[in-house]
């Protein structure tokens, strides 16, 4: 898994919103998008997008709030929004049909572009993209809902002060990465971090992306929208997930009942990035489906 010279890196506007995006080149092959997860960035998918450029026109965007792309002004992200940002970076490639290969909070948004434009996607790829479980939501659910909205107001009001961690060294951010998610190897860690820090002014470093992101929205579209959006997918779609991921397998909780063309993978050994934890057989897989 040794990377050779990257990408290069362009913006495109969204929403009055500068974003980031890498394009690996090869511009004659058939288009393929990359859409990466919370808290994470478009670097995430370099050795995915090493692999696969021989054959494709691979491109990744930094979500709003990540990586190289601009905060949002008050702090509030929704999952629509990031679709629209999707939908308007395909629009700006100007390309497509495209396939896509995505992860966790950014297969909840691929899903979603899958679904309301069936004709821009030819395959889609979703790791653990379909967001709580039924349990867990009917778990969060149990609080009402003027309770949960008064502790968001109460967690917003705290992350509007809250400066973003700093660490004295990219060793110390690096160790962070590593206690973050252990199935990662050093080089992979090493380089999600390095792609991952801003260098401050007074020489310390701190993560890229938006300290709201750790509050979420109360709720977000209603479940039969979401379900309406799913069985609206044409393409053939992957659903994949990781066996020691804390994410509820679709197949064993009702979920895939809402998808018309869909097949579920589990990954042994693997936890919620199950790309970098089992790179080899997760390339294999996708080569195979795409």
């Amino acid at each position: 898994m040794t990377l050779h010279a990257g990408p290069t890196s362009q913006t495109f506007i969204s929403q009055r919103l500068r974003l980031n995006y890498v394009d690996w080149g090869n511009r004659d092959a058939p288009p393929l998008v990359l859409v990466h997860g919370g808290r994470d960035h478009a670097r995430s998918w370099d050795w995915v997008a090493e692999d696969l450029c021989r054959d494709w026109h691979v491109t990744a965007f930094d979500h709003r709030g990540h990586g190289d792309s601009d905060w949002v002004s008050d702090g509030n992200y929704m999952a629509n929004d990031m679709v629209y940002d999707l939908a308007q970076f395909i629009h700006q490639l100007d390309r497509g049909p495209v396939t896509i290969v995505s992860h966790s909070m950014g297969g909840n948004v691929a899903l979603r572009y899958a679904g309301t434009f069936p004709d821009m996607v030819r395959k889609i790829v979703a790791i653990e993209g379909l967001g709580p479980s039924p349990a867990r939501q009917a778990e969060q659910r149990e609080t009402p809902y003027p309770e949960r909205m008064a502790e968001w107001i109460g967690k917003k009001r705290a992350a509007s002060g809250r400066i973003p961690r700093k660490y004295e060294s990219i060793e110390s951010a690096f160790r962070r990465m590593i206690e973050e998610n252990k199935f990662l190897t050093e080089d992979q860690a090493r380089h999600l971090t390095l792609h991952g820090v801003n260098k401050n002014e007074d020489g310390t470093y701190s993560w890229k992306f938006d300290p709201h992101l750790n509050v979420w929205g109360v709720e977000d579209v209603a479940d039969e929208f979401q379900h309406q959006t799913w069985a609206a997918i044409t393409a053939p779609t992957l659903l994949l997930y990781g066996a020691d991921s804390w994410a509820s397998n679709p197949e064993g909780d009702g979920r895939l009942d809402h998808f018309n063309n869909a097949e579920v993978i589990e990954f042994e050994n693997a936890g919620h990035w199950l790309h970098h934890d089992q790179f080899d057989r997760f390339m294999k897989t996708i080569r195979e489906f795409l």
